[in-house]
């Protein structure tokens, strides 16, 4: 099953012009073939990044009058959750590979289809009863993004979705999430 593109159409801004960007699906790679999505098309083009944040930005809005942070899944959460952060007055927050931050953390080690891997955040980074969204830019198998889930539950924090730009359908990485809410803009079976 190797997937060569995906064109996405989104309304924007309620109007009649429609945006399109193909982003490249790349061979299988991994242990269990998973799929592996280039968004480098989207980021290219201020245009269509732009009007990928508005999307972003206007389904939050709609179903998330009150978040407090954003946090971006090491590293492509990094590119996307800043810059809808700063659309919605709010602040951002580091989910990064084992080592890599500054001060005092908490890690989760899980698994991957190949291994395992941690994740970090920072032990201040979010407080007791404050309601994050985190993103990335793909759900496959749900492992890195539940382990994201996990990481900001320990600092007693409300999860209040899992925002990603692609979902893979086919690996049922949202059933890994269970009751956290979960979207994404773009899906592919």
């Amino acid at each position: 099953w190797c997937v060569r593109g995906l064109i996405l159409h989104q309304r924007r801004d309620r109007s009649s012009h429609f945006f399109t960007r193909l982003l490249d699906l790349k061979e299988p790679v991994g242990a269990f073939s998973c799929l592996s999505c280039d968004i480098s098309p989207l980021l290219k083009d201020p245009a269509a990044f732009r009007t990928l944040i508005d999307l972003l930005e206007d389904h939050l809005r709609v179903s998330h009058p009150k978040i407090d942070f954003i946090a971006g899944v090491d590293s492509r959460g990094f590119l996307i959750g800043p810059p809808l952060a700063q659309r919605l007055g709010i602040g951002f927050v580091l989910i990064r590979k084992k080592g890599k931050l500054p001060g005092p953390t908490e890690s989760i080690s899980y698994a991957l289809e190949y291994g395992t891997a941690e994740l970090e955040i920072q032990s201040d980074a979010v407080e007791a009863g404050q309601k994050v969204v985190i993103v990335d830019d793909l759900l496959a198998t749900g492992g890195t993004m539940y382990a994201a889930c996990e990481l900001v539950k320990r600092l007693k924090a409300e999860v209040l979705e899992c925002l990603v730009i692609i979902e893979l359908k086919l690996l049922k990485g949202s059933e890994k999430l269970k009751s956290i809410p979960f979207y994404s803009l773009l899906q592919y079976d």
